[in-house]
């Protein structure tokens, strides 16, 4: 299976959160699956820290590069079939970065790993 680890659960998978369920930690760790991280996860993040508001991860957008770099987990880079997916979606969630993800993931055949209720309401398959 290919597992699309939502921002928040690439974060908390480099710390090695307790906020990771028993699933999704199985999931991930399961050399069956192939794990990506959108480039919008690392733009995310880019945003979050120079707001102030990734108190948990330390180190910013570069350090969220370096684990992935030093991760299984490949960096998926934004495809145009993603950007005209994301104008097609009901406008249940109006984070645009989750948007785009929800939009890769769909387009890509591939499942969310993610706790976000907005998601859920999508189309779009979920682990948790």
């Amino acid at each position: 299976m290919k597992l699309l680890l939502d921002t928040h659960t690439a974060l908390w998978l480099f710390n090695e959160h307790e906020k990771l369920s028993s699933n999704a930690r199985d999931s991930i760790l399961d050399e069956k699956n192939v794990l990506y991280i959108s480039i919008v996860s690392a733009w995310e993040i880019a945003i979050k820290n120079s707001l102030g508001k990734l108190g948990e991860f330390k180190g910013g957008t570069k350090v969220f590069l370096a684990a992935v770099n030093n991760s299984p987990i490949e960096l998926l880079p934004v495809k145009r079939e993603h950007v005209l997916l994301v104008e097609t979606l009901p406008f249940i969630h109006r984070d645009p970065f989750d948007r785009m993800l929800i939009a890769t993931a769909v387009s890509e055949h591939m499942s969310i790993v993610t706790t976000d209720e907005n998601i859920k309401k999508y189309d779009v398959s979920i682990v948790w």
